[in-house]
């Protein structure tokens, strides 16, 4: 077995030298090209180098001569003295054959023998010669085992997380086929549900005739709006003795939505809720009721009225009730009469005022816009007092068709004429 030599051996070992130096003074040396930087270094080494005479046998090295010294000469003056640039040089590989003293030196420091002992029983492979190429080999072989192994735990890692991802997968798999599922199952219920109600719906629309004509836009012009609204409903109820020539004024606000029409009639004393649709061009039906707060449906009216061209007012025939009191309500056949008074707007009822004391009536104002606004009374009057001649022959007695023929219960004016 052989040591390297020269300056490959010097650099390694001056480099293990101020390793160890280091790590027990706590100095750090710099290694650049400043011999300063190696004196401590060089002067340690001095004091083994400087005692090699006497330690050939003790310390396993090769035989140094004495040095007389016969002028007692300090450092670095002495035979075997090192200085600061011998290292740097040595360090740094600029000499080929480093001395021997030095080399010496580093081998007793570094491992307690010199260089003679050191090769008969070496401490450190990388001083061997050879050596690296065996133990990079061996070096090579330990990192690919190590990277086997690695590569091995992290396949195995892998093949688990593998495993987890797949369980976790065929887990929410199994979830959203289970939420999937679900989903249709509740698309088609409501699905069917729909088609049940819409094709019911069809059928309710169908037998009943729900809106079986679209208007047109000037329909819906003619028919949208406020109407003051005319009956001789007060004729018919029998418990009146006054109800000769008595005739009633009303409110009517008619809204288009989405094919049809709400309606509400403000009276003097009763409201009327309902709605109005199109049979056939210029002809609507209307219905409404008692507005009442149960909900429930009181009194119902049907009617129907036709969109005379070029007249000043409309007239529909309905079945009605006579609202008389106690058991004299009885269902009517009456001919009735909407006068336009114009659209837009809205309505409100006028309350606690002087204008209700004086007129005994219910006030409606219609504000039109927010400068233009107008006053209705609405109550029971005398036909003969109506300002408007032509609904005298439109609402009188002749206007009304009882359920079942009863004598003197419309009064005419041959019967009034009799009694007085």
């Amino acid at each position: 077995m052989k040591l390297k030599t020269g300056k490959e051996e010097i650099s390694y070992l001056l480099e293990k030298v101020m390793e160890k130096y280091q790590l027990a003074t706590g100095q750090r040396i710099v290694r650049n090209t400043n011999p300063k930087n190696y004196e401590e270094v060089a002067k340690m080494l001095s004091n083994i180098s400087n005692e090699l005479p006497h330690t050939a046998q003790q310390l396993d090295h090769d035989l140094y001569p004495p040095d007389p010294n016969p002028k007692q000469l300090d450092y670095p003056h002495r035979k075997y003295d090192i200085t600061g640039v011998q290292i740097k040089d040595a360090y740094n590989r600029l000499v080929a054959h480093p001395r021997s003293f030095l080399t010496d030196a580093c081998y007793i420091y570094l491992y307690g023998i010199g260089r003679k002992g050191f090769e008969q029983h070496p401490q450190d492979t990388h001083l061997i010669e050879g050596a690296d190429t065996n133990a990079s080999i061996s070096l090579l072989k330990e990192e690919q085992e190590a990277l086997r192994q690695q590569l091995a735990t992290c396949q195995q890692e892998l093949n688990e997380k593998a495993n987890q991802l797949k369980t976790s997968l065929q887990k929410q798999t199994r979830a959203w086929l289970i939420s999937v599922i679900g989903l249709l199952v509740i698309l088609v219920f409501v699905g069917f549900q729909w088609f049940t109600e819409r094709a019911a719906w069809d059928t309710i629309r169908k037998d009943l005739t729900i809106l079986p004509y679209q208007p047109t836009q000037e329909e819906i012009d003619s028919l949208s709006g406020i109407w003051l609204y005319y009956t001789g409903a007060p004729q018919a109820r029998g418990n009146d003795p006054n109800r000769y020539h008595q005739v009633a004024n009303n409110l009517v606000e008619i809204t288009y939505k989405d094919g049809y029409f709400t309606f509400y009639r403000h009276g003097a004393n009763i409201d009327h809720i309902g709605y109005i649709q199109f049979e056939a061009p210029s002809l609507v039906s209307i219905y409404s009721r008692v507005k009442n707060a149960s909900g429930n449906v009181e009194s119902p009216i049907h009617a129907l009225l036709r969109l005379d061209k070029g007249k000043g007012y409309l007239t529909s025939i309905a079945t009605t009730w006579s609202f008389d009191t106690g058991e004299g309500n009885d269902m009517i056949g009456i001919r009735n009469v909407f006068i336009k008074q114009g659209k837009g707007g809205s309505l409100e009822e006028v309350i606690n005022t002087r204008e209700n004391a004086n007129c005994h009536c219910k006030i409606m104002k219609w504000t039109k816009s927010a400068n233009q606004t107008k006053l209705f009374q609405l109550k029971y009057k005398l036909l003969d007092t109506l300002a408007d001649k032509s609904l005298k022959n439109l609402i009188d007695e002749n206007s009304i068709l009882l359920r079942e023929p009863q004598e003197g219960l419309i009064l005419t004016p041959a019967l009034v004429n009799k009694k007085e």
